[in-house]
């Protein structure tokens, strides 16, 4: 596992995180996300697999929404994912950043994440992003 580092590949034609072809999932602690980290590596299918810290997260992901909001909110959902990206790493949570393999698919990596205690975890693909972990309702 290595230090996420963004990269300008990461955002949308906006600036807007947007790392296509990836997961990014956000867990309690280190703790969780390393445990994260090497059981999607365990198979040996997914070894492009980043950490990030939420110091990193609040300083690169989050300001990657920059004016996406002015002066009218954004129409897509790269700002309020990245809103739900930046309260979760306010509150200390840890990221993985998860280069998706050609078999990966919503279920399994769902099903890799959601034991290792995933908050969040959000599957950029090409013009969708889906949400991996579902959201309890208020």
């Amino acid at each position: 596992m290595k230090p996420f580092v963004l990269d300008p590949d990461m955002t949308s034609s906006a600036g807007t995180f947007y790392p296509t072809g990836h997961v990014f999932a956000l867990f309690p602690d280190e703790a969780h996300a390393r445990d994260a980290a090497e059981a999607l590596g365990a198979d040996g299918e997914r070894t492009d697999i980043s950490h990030a810290t939420p110091d990193a997260i609040l300083q690169h992901v989050v300001r990657t929404l920059g004016n996406a909001d002015t002066p009218l909110p954004s129409v897509g959902a790269e700002g309020t994912i990245v809103r739900r990206i930046s309260d979760l790493a306010a509150a200390g949570h840890h990221g993985l950043l998860v280069k998706v393999g050609d078999d990966d698919d919503a279920e399994t990596l769902q099903a890799a994440l959601e034991p290792h205690s995933a908050q969040a975890a959000f599957y950029y693909r090409r013009l969708i992003i889906e949400d991996l972990i579902p959201q309890p309702v208020p």
